[in-house]
Formats: C-alpha cells, sequence, structure tokens
C-alpha cells in the first residue's frame, strides 16, 4: 500500500515515505498528503524538528510512481494537477518554520532528490545512490527547483547531474555539499536522534528566525522579505527565551526554551 506514515515521537515529527514494492515511488496521493502532514507539525509547539525518511532500508524515495502517468497525464487538466500535487510537496519543506531533515538511505532519484533538496538538513547512508533522470525521461524541470539545486551545490554540479542524468554515490554527494554528513547504516539512527535531539534543545524562535533568513539570502531579490527577517530577529531579542538563555548560562545549566 502506497501511503505517507505520519508520526509524532516527542519534540520530533516524522514523516516516513511508504510505497515498499516499488522503492518508495511517490503516488499523486502521497505528494499531496506531504504538504498537510507538514502543516500540521508546523502548528504543532511541541514539535521542533521534522525527520522525513523512505520505509525500509531500499530507498528514501525511487521518483514518482511511473505506473500512474498514463492516468495523470492524459488530459491537460490532469496534468496541472499533478504539477500542482507535486509542486505543493515541493514548497512545503521551504514553507515550514522548522527545520526539516532528509534522513537518506538507498535510492533518492528524481522527485526524491528534489524533496530532499527542499530540506534543510541532508544525512545520508554510505550506501545511498543519487540521481536526476528528467534528461533520460525528457521531462522538464522547473525553475524554483532547479534553484534549489544551485543554491545547494552550485552551478557546476547542478549541471553536471542534470545533463549527465548520472547516479553518483554518497561520497560524490558530500563533496557536492547536498548532504551534510554520510554515516553507516549502523549508526544511522543514533546520528538521526543525535541531530534531532540538539535541535529540539535550541531556542525554537533563534532556529525559526535563522531558517527564514536563510531562506530569504537565497530568494530572488524581488521575492526577499528582509523586513519579516528583521522582526524575526527582533522577536527573539524580545522573548522570554532570550532571558532564559542568559540566565541558564550565567548559572551554568540547561536552558528551558519555550518558544515564546
Amino acid at each position: 500500500m502506497a501511503e505517507l506514515i505520519v508520526e509524532k515521537k516527542g519534540s520530533v515529527g516524522y514523516i516516513t515515505f511508504s510505497n515498499p514494492t516499488k522503492m518508495n515511488a511517490m503516488t499523486v496521493q502521497m505528494w499531496a498528503g506531504v504538504p498537510k502532514a507538514i502543516s500540521a507539525f508546523d502548528a504543532d509547539p511541541e514539535v521542533r524538528v521534522i525527520v522525513v525518511a523512505g520505509d525500509g532500508e531500499k530507498a528514501f524515495i525511487s521518483g514518482a510512481d511511473i505506473s500512474q502517468f498514463n492516468e495523470l497525464r492524459a488530459s491537460q487538466q490532469a496534468q496541472e494537477d499533478y504539477e500542482i500535487a507535486v509542486s505543493g510537496a515541493m514548497n512545503a519543506p521551504v514553507d515550514c518554520s522548522k527545520p526539516i531533515i532528509a534522513k537518506i538511505r538507498g535510492f533518492c532519484f528524481g522527485g526524491g532528490l528534489g524533496m530532499a533538496a527542499a530540506c534543510d538538513i541532508r544525512i545520508c547512508t554510505e550506501d545511498s545512490t543519487f540521481r536526476m533522470p528528467a534528461a533520460r525521461l525528457g521531462l522538464g524541470y522547473g525553475h524554483k527547483g532547479i534553484k534549489r539545486f544551485t543554491d545547494i551545490i552550485g552551478l557546476a554540479n547542478a549541471t553536471d547531474i542534470f545533463a549527465t542524468a548520472r547516479r553518483f554515490d554518497a561520497a560524490d554527494a558530500l563533496r557536492m555539499g547536498f548532504v551534510s554528513k554520510v554515516c553507516t547504516a549502523g549508526e544511522f539512527d543514533a546520528i538521526i536522534d543525535s541531530y534531532t535531539k540538539m535541535i529540539s534543545e535550541n531556542a525554537p524562535l533563534t532556529v525559526a528566525a535563522a531558517k527564514y533568513n536563510i531562506r530569504q539570502v537565497c530568494a530572488h531579490p524581488e521575492d526577499q522579505d528582509i523586513a519579516g527577517a528583521v522582526r524575526m530577529v527582533e522577536k527573539c531579542f524580545a522573548s522570554e527565551d532570550f532571558k532564559e538563555g542568559r540566565n541558564a548560562f550565567l548559572e551554568k545549566r540547561q536552558a528551558q526554551f519555550k518558544g515564546r
């Protein structure tokens, strides 16, 4: 069964892409469910960080479910509806105020690579394999998606993976700067847990302001919201958490941030 598995464990929201018989290929229903799941976690004050992952050990996301293509591309309206669903899923991690970690193991192809690029932090196992096969399928890749890749890995590397449609491994992904860390399968869960713990213990307003400011740096000048970014920083300095952080530092204890 193709589905999204959505769970909350303490301060962490988990979204698992599950279509195991097809290497977690994404159906249109799965694409459509991503914004809803992320929005729900974004609105939950208990959630500090979100992790997205593939079901099982073989794939993060192997791409779109090609078996649906004839039906979904049978008419102009069907094609537009499909593109809206995919675009909404890709934009959801960017628009979310909370950091999202892509937990990548196995195949990360096509739409999976795009989804990972939309996240804030990418961590993979050393046996992961990446590919952008659009040129092998005759698909056009839009400006927003291309820009995400150039922002992360630069013009030369983005041109390389799109023009060649070649597979590249975890070491190559690390060299490009696409992933932050490569680890063994045995240490994977512990490293993800370590990252979520570090983020969860930090001041939520500061983390949100940092993410928003980073996104403004990457945005086109006409789309930048510098005033909004400044307000988010000012909100940090006016918060109870800022007082708590100062007091905890002076008292040599762990700060207890509340997000207000």
